[in-house]
């Protein structure tokens, strides 16, 4: 991957508001930018409901006074004295600083703009809309179904007192297409989404997702308390798995002692079919990037090696807390403040279909989506949820949909001693996580 260096600065704009900041008394500066123009195609109820174009603009400035931290953001360019007032009256208030904004970097080459979604016609994308519910209607008449087809396009910008200049742009394209089947008092919902840094114009794979939902979600079943073996798709693994999961690989709850991982660095903790990383430099991911919020380039970080836990997530604050090296993981949010995120989280996929890991199963369950996941001790792991769109399996197949059921378990525990097997292939679920099936011996489900 060639790399490539960004000298000058990105946008004037950027240099007065640090200058700005630094005559006030700041001693580090740094501000950021960004510009979105999106136009999203809305459909509801299998029918055309709204076509906009919109643009979203927004200026953040963080700085260090006093060795403490402060930040603001506004929407109103014109406005900068403004907004240098507010990030030191934050600081007044803020966190000690740990961190130092970097230099001027080399930044790899990471393909993310492609000049065909801005220029999609607006036609086309009612096209592809239309064509979904109508194939949709063609599998299921009764159903009713929302669907949305997306373009955007990002522009990223950002600087600092130290010298540090960035700037990428990427594009968005995404599709999905969400129903509900009402039969009584029972409601079966539906659905999937693609997205990409590329123009999407044959999202035929929404269309299989949907019909393998609705073939095996075409019988109802039953199932009673217990401790079963449970298929995740990939959905399911998305939906139920990977939050408890993440919260473990935080630096910051790392350093703070909150996370079950936090003295576990090169040990193993899972089975030694797990290996996860996260990759900000795959082509053409809309949470793909040339560097974090904060500048720093973007490598691939592997957290889980075979088992072997390999690293942490850091921002460049919970960097300098834990004298460890930042990965790149800052992440701009509400108010100017980062925080640390994945960019484009990969669990790498096994050998056994879906099929095939649902035939090795004599009794238990495949969970295709989670509600309520988020309840019990997340940082320790814990997950409890409704099971939105589950299947019962027999004798190797499944026989039908479950309702009223509840799962819950511990996701380290369920990844280090009851994996029973990791599926193929791998997916990518919304815009930052490619997941295979996975396969457990033992989960906890409750039946109503």
């Amino acid at each position: 991957m060639k790399a490539r260096k960004l000298a000058a600065s990105p946008d004037p704009l950027l240099e007065e508001v640090i200058q700005r900041a630094l005559q006030r008394g700041a001693q580090q500066a740094e501000a950021f930018r960004s510009q979105l123009e999106e136009t999203p195609v809305i459909f509801e109820a299998n029918r055309l409901k709204e076509v906009t174009t919109r643009q979203i603009a927004g200026l953040a400035l963080r700085l260090v006074a006093d060795g403490r931290l402060g930040a603001a953001s506004s929407s109103h360019f014109g406005q900068l004295e403004e907004l240098v007032e507010m990030a030191l009256e934050a600081a007044l208030f803020g966190p000690p600083s740990y961190l130092r904004f970097p230099p001027e970097q080399t930044y790899p080459n990471v393909p993310t703009y492609d000049e065909q979604v801005p220029a999609t016609p607006i036609d086309e994308m009612v096209v592809v809309g239309e064509g979904l519910i109508r194939e949709a209607l063609r599998l299921q008449p009764e159903l009713v179904c929302d669907a949305y087809v997306h373009r955007a396009v990002q522009k990223i910008e950002g600087a600092n007192s130290a010298g540090g200049r960035f700037s990428f742009q990427r594009s968005i394209f995404s599709v999905g297409l969400h129903g509900v089947w009402v039969r009584g008092n029972d409601m079966l919902f539906v659905g999937d989404s693609l997205s990409s840094c590329q123009r999407i114009s044959d999202p035929a794979s929404i269309l299989e997702e949907v019909t393998r939902q609705l073939t095996w979600a075409s019988k109802t079943a039953t199932i009673t308390t217990g401790t079963y073996p449970v298929v995740f798709t990939p959905l399911g693994v998305a939906s139920a798995l990977i939050g408890p999961l993440m919260v473990a690989f935080s630096g910051r709850a790392v350093y703070l002692g909150q996370s079950p991982l936090a003295s576990r660095l090169g040990e193993k903790v899972y089975d030694s079919h797990i290996y996860l990383w996260d990759d900000p430099t795959i082509p053409y991911r809309p949470r793909s990037r040339i560097c974090d919020d904060e500048g720093v380039p973007s490598r691939r970080v592997s957290l889980v090696e075979g088992g072997l836990i390999c690293s942490f997530l850091y921002d460049l604050q919970t960097a300098g807390m834990a004298k460890a090296e930042p990965t790149g993981h800052g992440h701009r949010g509400a108010g100017g403040y980062v925080d640390i995120s994945p960019s484009c989280l990969v669990m790498a996929e096994g050998e056994a279909s879906l099929e095939e890991l649902i035939a090795d199963i004599y009794e238990g369950l495949v969970i295709d989506q989670l509600i309520g996941a988020g309840q019990g001790n997340v940082m320790g792991g814990d997950f409890s949820g409704n099971v939105l769109l589950g299947y019962k399996i027999e004798k190797g197949k499944v026989v039908g949909r479950i309702k009223d059921v509840v799962v819950a378990g511990n996701v380290h525990q369920l990844l280090g001693h009851h994996l029973l097997a990791v599926g193929r292939p791998a997916r990518w679920v919304g815009s930052s996580l490619r997941v295979p099936p996975i396969a457990l011996t033992s989960l906890s489900v409750a039946a109503r």
